[in-house]
């Protein structure tokens, strides 16, 4: 079958090749090209449980497995890499024939994530891409090209020039310090001037806290750039809807569509995280069945303002 039959067709064709699993008690296979395995049985390592965008990715990820006939085991690293490590370890040590690796840290990670592949364990990263041959196939959206589609955005919406921003990042996450710097990089380039960056750790708490010291220092801000979920939620919930400071960021929720609403929200990359989790689970599937990867699944993104945030509404109420 062809990669792109293979894309089409439904999961329920995945589950049917699946279908004769073993029983457990025998060595897990390797799944090499050529040679189909006997189980599939995935271990994925998630940052955290607590933003949605990382659930809505489980929750694909799960039906997906359900459907391609594949035991999915979720491991909680709630934002700390070591522990990231260590579930790695732990399912390599549990016999999974798939791994897939939200990651963290993408340079902290590469040491458990290259003792999986050395054990035959087939390797799929989503969100984060780690270094070339690391993994089997990357799936999610290109970052940097992101940053720079959204500052051009701002630019072709004339907000950028004369413009004073600031930003609420997380600088323990390599992709959002890729979104940043490619954003920042256009609308510097076009005129806006850029103050202070403050560190919201991707805990939405501590971005709250970091927005309101950031419009505390910079009270005459026109908008502020929030790099992912947590940062986005926390500028929200700090900055003052009646104010002319805007927010400009990545990743819906239903408080940010509050704040489309509300007019405090300009403008959200909106990437699609279930679909990420699901094509991370048929990927390894048919890697499993001893397809070849695919090497890079591009799950583009939509810039979300309040011409369109209504087909939005339904996945977050």
């Amino acid at each position: 079958m062809t990669r792109p039959f293979r894309v089409a067709v439904s999961a329920t064709a995945a589950a049917l090749a699946l279908a004769a699993c073993s029983t457990g008690n025998e060595e897990p296979a390797t799944g090499a090209a050529g040679e189909p395995a006997d189980e599939c049985v995935i271990g994925m390592t998630q940052i955290n449980q607590t933003a949605a965008f990382f659930t809505q990715m489980n929750e694909g990820a799960q039906e997906a497995a359900e459907e391609a006939g594949c035991d999915l085991q979720i491991a909680n690293a709630n934002n700390d890499s070591a522990k990231q490590n260590s579930d790695i370890e732990n399912f390599v040590s549990q016999g999974v024939t798939g791994l897939i690796v939200v990651a963290i840290d993408v340079n902290g990670v590469l040491p458990a994530v290259e003792a999986a592949t050395q054990q035959g364990i087939r390797t799929v990263a989503i969100d984060a891409e780690l270094e070339e041959g690391a993994v089997d196939t990357f799936v999610g959206v290109d970052n940097e090209a992101a940053g720079e589609e959204a500052g051009q955005w701002v630019v072709g919406e004339g907000l950028a020039e004369g413009a004073a921003y600031g930003v609420v990042d997380a600088r323990n996450s390599f992709i959002q310090n890729q979104r940043e710097d490619s954003f920042r990089a256009v609308v510097d380039a076009a005129g806006a001037t850029f103050t202070q960056a403050v560190d919201g750790e991707n805990v939405q708490e501590q971005a709250a806290t970091a927005a309101q010291n950031l419009v505390t220092a910079q009270p005459d801000l026109d908008f502020v750039y929030t790099t992912g979920e947590p940062a986005t939620v926390g500028a929200v919930a700090a900055l003052d809807p009646n104010g002319t400071t805007k927010v400009i960021g990545w990743d819906l929720t239903a408080e940010v569509i509050a704040g489309i609403d509300s007019g405090l929200v300009t403008a959200v990359v909106q990437q699609d995280p279930r679909q990420e989790g699901v094509e991370a689970v048929n990927e390894l599937a048919a890697l499993l069945e001893g397809e070849e990867p695919a090497g890079f699944i591009d799950v583009p993104i939509a810039i979300v303002t309040s011409d369109n945030v209504d087909e939005y509404r339904e996945i977050f109420e």
